[in-house]
């Protein structure tokens, strides 16, 4: 059995126990596998092994890596530039990382020239740490109704990260406003905006996120380590 094997397993099993501790089904959450600094050979084999969505932090990097990978579901997960919206659309299933109305008005207006709908999930800071994008939580219903206008866009739910050294009770707490605020959204009309996604969790957390709600997890090196 292979490392990239023996990691994916591993990850999996770890799935399916947060599942059955929070009463979730596995086949719910969507793995992402993170390939920020990963090389081909190893996201190949991680692919044939049946992952079939990726995530990368930079444009640039997936736009080095979408044409070896056709068959590949690909999320955007890291800081979107305005002036690097047009090399990604189309190309893209899901972008994580909206934090602002310019950027969300930047991907509709590239969308619409090319004729399609990019689906979206809005960026919020929720620990209020100032090394990270995202909005506040008190920005969200102001930044959905103003998304909800936008032609090209359809917002598919919420992201955020916790702090890289927060204690666990911290980082669930942070997960569990989100999941709130997320349920609260879905009880409301909006054009243009479905809460199908959380997206929360990293190799150090996604079994707690996936207890308080997320149904897309972003791991990296927990599977390419």
């Amino acid at each position: 059995m292979t490392r990239i094997k023996e990691n994916l397993d591993s990850v999996l099993k770890r799935i399916e126990d947060a599942c059955e501790r929070s009463g979730r089904k596995a086949e719910d959450i969507t793995l992402l596998a993170v390939t920020k600094t990963v090389t081909a050979e190893p996201m190949r084999e991680l692919a044939g092994l049946g992952v079939t969505s990726f995530g990368e932090n930079r444009v640039q990097s997936l736009l080095e890596k979408y044409g070896d990978f056709p068959d590949i579901s690909w999320h955007l997960i890291g800081h979107l530039q305005t002036n690097k919206v047009k090399s990604i659309i189309g190309k893209v299933d899901l972008i994580h990382s909206v934090e602002s109305v310019r950027l969300a008005e930047e991907i509709g207006k590239q969308s619409v020239k090319a004729g399609v709908v990019t689906d979206i999930l809005i960026e919020v800071n929720v620990s209020g740490e100032e090394s990270k994008f995202g909005i506040c939580m008190d920005e969200i219903d102001e930044m959905l109704d103003k998304c909800s206008r936008i032609d090209g866009i359809f917002v598919k739910g919420l992201m955020t990260m916790a702090p890289l050294d927060a204690q666990d009770t911290e980082i669930r707490e942070i997960f569990s406003s989100l999941y709130k605020k997320y349920i609260d959204i879905s009880t409301k009309k909006y054009d243009n905006i479905s809460m199908e996604y959380l997206s929360m969790g990293m190799s150090n957390d996604f079994e707690i996120a996936i207890e308080e709600g997320a149904n897309i997890v972003r791991v990296g090196r927990g599977l390419f380590r």
